[in-house]
């Protein structure tokens, strides 16, 4: 989708895979590993990257290397407790998820208010490439996914 996609020149490029850097709590701040060819990863696979880049993280052996080149960044400030934000677009990529903390909060359930946990997600986007449609439809399926784990699984 256009969220993977960068402008060269006065060009769209829509790349055919998904390096998406992923923001890991580091003893400075966080840092931003890219896990190669996400697209292709199990979601088992994909924690593992995660796993493997904190433990980097910690130790401050993360190379420049593995923190350049991504398509994608996923920035995770609700590791500190956030509770919104605006994350901001690293350059050229066109879109960055911010995932806040998740908090206890009060929520309506059919007519009645029940206290259930809620996250808050922000897209920041570059309007240039993504359309304001189809910046709500992924967020909408990020929302759809993490309140049903199995659709990712399933690809549903």
């Amino acid at each position: 989708p256009a969220v993977n996609a960068y402008i060269e020149g006065k060009e769209i490029v829509y790349n055919n895979f998904c390096d998406v850097s992923v923001a890991v709590a580091s003893p400075t701040g966080l840092v931003v590993p890219v896990i190669r060819n996400a697209n292709t990863l199990s979601m088992a696979q994909i924690e593992q990257e995660i796993m493997n880049y904190a433990q980097k993280a910690k130790t401050g052996t993360l190379s420049l290397d593995e923190m350049t080149g991504g398509t994608f960044t996923i920035s995770n400030g609700g590791v500190f407790g956030s509770l919104f934000g605006t994350p901001i677009i690293n350059s050229p990529q066109s879109a960055i998820l911010g995932m806040h903390g998740t908090f206890e909060r009060p929520v309506a359930i059919n007519g009645k208010v029940e206290v259930r946990p809620v996250m808050y997600v922000a897209l920041t986007y570059d309007h240039r490439i993504v359309d304001g449609r189809e910046a709500v439809l992924f967020l909408r399926r990020i929302k759809d996914c993490v309140e049903d784990p199995v659709r990712m699984l399933l690809d549903a």
